[in-house]
């Protein structure tokens, strides 16, 4: 009787030690999560309106044809310099993507800017949309991160319907894109995002 008594005791603490185990390792994951987050959100939003400023730079200086230029070279050097900065990888990203070689998503990503319609489908507002998570991949551990991208009046003359762009930059983007699938947008929707990949 006393052996079952002792080893119901056991059993108990052992359960106890699993599941203040479970709880730290939770909030240590929550508190890491957080941590990561705020150190990706501090890099994505000097990002996204660095690029904002120059695309309303370039507008100004030449025009809406003016502005493909920041797309096509000055966003792909700024991810770079970013990426290289910080030892993480930096890009945008989109479920319509203008460069194939620069903006594919991959199954992660493309998850989530699903999940970021669906979440817009459902009223939610599209300028505070992000995703952060700690993820185990076939490499190794990234915590990886995404902050939508939201379409602006200033860019219907590259991605809004055919009505809404311009004859030259048509003609500029089917120069330079000619597998193009972003346009067709309207202001307020999620033209992509910006995604961080840190190894962790």
């Amino acid at each position: 009787m006393k052996c079952n008594s002792a080893s119901g005791i056991d059993r108990v603490q052992r359960l106890t030690l699993i599941a203040l185990l479970a709880l730290t390792t939770s909030a240590v994951y929550a508190e890491d999560v957080n941590k990561y987050q705020e150190e990706s959100r501090a890099v994505a939003m000097p990002f996204l309106k660095q690029l904002a400023a120059e695309n309303q730079k370039a507008i100004k200086e030449g025009g809406a044809e003016s502005a493909i230029k920041v797309c096509k070279e000055i966003a792909p050097k700024l991810a770079g310099e970013v990426s290289r900065q910080y030892g993480w990888k930096v890009t945008r990203v989109s479920l319509k993507v203008r460069n194939p070689l620069l903006g594919m998503p991959d199954a992660w990503e493309q998850k989530n800017l699903q999940a970021f319609e669906d979440r817009a489908t459902k009223g939610e507002k599209t300028e505070s949309m992000e995703q952060a998570e700690i993820v185990q991949e076939p490499d190794g551990k990234y915590f990886r991160y995404m902050k939508a991208i939201v379409m602006q009046p200033g860019c219907l003359a590259c991605h809004g319907n055919a009505e809404q762009i311009p004859v030259n930059v048509k003609a500029k983007l089917s120069e330079d894109y000619p597998h193009d699938k972003a346009t067709g947008y309207s202001v307020g929707q999620i033209r992509g995002a910006v995604s961080i990949k840190r190894p962790i």
